[in-house]
């Protein structure tokens, strides 16, 4: 089975909303409201990505870097209404994957995730060669 995507929004409508949209396309999707489950999820279970709402989810560099250290496997996409994050200028810079505008332009999003899959799978192949 494949890894899960995390979708990572304290607003829970707006969570469900975006699990529901990635089922739709047959990735699993697990939800969390709360950065401090984060951690335990990705330990539990493991994930290709994260989702992450920067507008609902209080984070700054050293989180985002952090997790990105820990977890180096795992790609990070942010989710915002404001185009732009100036404090969050270099964790946007090094370690997060792809920032995705609200609203959420499925192709946009479905883009990034299939080629945070490709990514995946041409790793795989090369590991095994």
């Amino acid at each position: 089975m494949e890894k899960p995507i995390v979708v990572l929004d304290a607003d829970e409508n707006q969570c469900r909303a975006l699990c529901t949209m990635l089922e739709e396309r047959r990735y699993r999707a697990v939800p969390i409201h709360k950065i401090l489950k984060l951690e335990k999820c990705i330990q539990r279970d493991g994930c290709l990505a994260v989702i992450l709402n920067i507008d609902t989810v209080s984070v700054d560099n050293r989180t985002i870097r952090d997790l990105t250290i820990k977890n180096p496997g795992i790609h990070f996409l942010c989710l915002s209404k404001d185009r732009f994050h100036p404090e969050l200028k270099d964790a946007i810079c090094y370690h997060i994957y792809a920032c995705i505008n609200k609203p959420v332009d499925k192709d946009e999003l479905f883009y990034w995730i299939k080629s945070i899959y490709e990514n995946e799978v041409n790793l795989k192949n090369r590991s095994e060669t």
